[in-house]
């Protein structure tokens, strides 16, 4: 009972920095048609203000996290309207290409600002604050992370679900020509919804950033694992990838403490990867209709 809550508790965590990054990803996707490659570099660009902010300029980690979403806003923004938006006629694999350039202008500017040594990030919680649960140690920090992940994925669901400017998100995802024909303000929609993804992508990058220190590469597994969540959920919906995130957390954690931590990625890879040879679109996935 005690190993499997500490397996649960972990997964919960690390399934939610998952959903997180899989969420902005999936939002890009379906509002801008296209695979932001970038969305892990954003947010340990953001990751790395705010450790600045914190060594250099003594702010707290509640603060300098403020400062870190703020930056990644305007961020996003001027991704959105200088880089992105110009492009809007580009094909998928043109503005991919887009997004692997914006990969090494933000890491070159990243070494040229901060340097290339690794930085650190406070918890919001110190590691001593617990509780006991059947034997298993949950960490407050933990918990915070759960809890804030949650309501921040739940009021965004709600809000894309109940609002009118979520429905004009919707229908941006299905069909940004017939939507700015009907009014909808497409540009706004999408200028948003990068904002918003690279703040979510900052926050995943906070989130775990006490674990393995701020450095150039601390979110490549969690944008690969973010990217295989997606797949295994589905990118036609947007609450398939926060599903398959946790999944993908569980299964690396399962696998990681019963077999092996070298293979555990791995063996992961290989089941979802078997599972979408028999449901190619992933689980809450559909067959995208052909246009003729």
């Amino acid at each position: 009972m005690t190993t499997f809550l500490n397996i649960l508790f972990n997964s919960l965590e690390t399934g939610s920095v998952y959903a997180l990054a899989a969420l902005g990803i999936v939002l890009i996707f379906r509002t801008s048609r296209t695979t932001n490659f970038a969305q892990g570099t954003i947010g340990t660009f953001m990751a790395f203000i705010a450790a600045f902010a914190m060594m250099k300029l003594g702010y707290n980690i509640w603060v300098v996290t403020i400062v870190a979403l703020l930056a990644a806003f305007l961020t996003g923004v001027i991704i959105d309207t200088i880089i992105i938006r110009p492009a809007s006629k580009a094909g998928a694999v043109s503005k991919q290409i887009i997004t692997l350039g914006i990969i090494m202008v933000l890491t070159d500017l990243q070494t040229f600002i901060f340097g290339v040594d690794t930085q650190t990030l406070d918890r919001y919680i110190p590691s001593q604050y617990s509780m006991s649960i059947f034997g298993a140690t949950l960490q407050y920090n933990t918990l915070l992370i759960i809890v804030v992940s949650s309501l921040l994925m739940i009021g965004l669901f709600y809000f894309i679900q109940k609002t009118r400017w979520g429905l004009a998100t919707r229908v941006t995802a299905v069909d940004e020509t017939t939507s700015k024909l009907m009014g909808v303000p497409t540009k706004r929609i999408t200028m948003i919804s990068w904002a918003t993804a690279a703040m979510l992508g900052t926050l995943a990058a906070i989130f775990v950033a006490p674990r393995v220190t701020v450095r150039s590469d601390m979110l490549v597994s969690v944008q690969v694992s973010a990217f295989f969540a997606g797949t295994l959920g589905g990118f036609s919906t947007f609450y398939g990838p926060v599903i398959g995130a946790y999944i993908i957390a569980l299964l690396k954690n399962v696998t990681s403490f019963y077999i092996s931590t070298e293979w555990g990625d791995v063996i992961v890879y290989l089941i979802i990867l078997l599972f979408l040879y028999f449901k190619p679109y992933g689980l809450f996935g559909k067959k995208p209709d052909k246009k003729v």
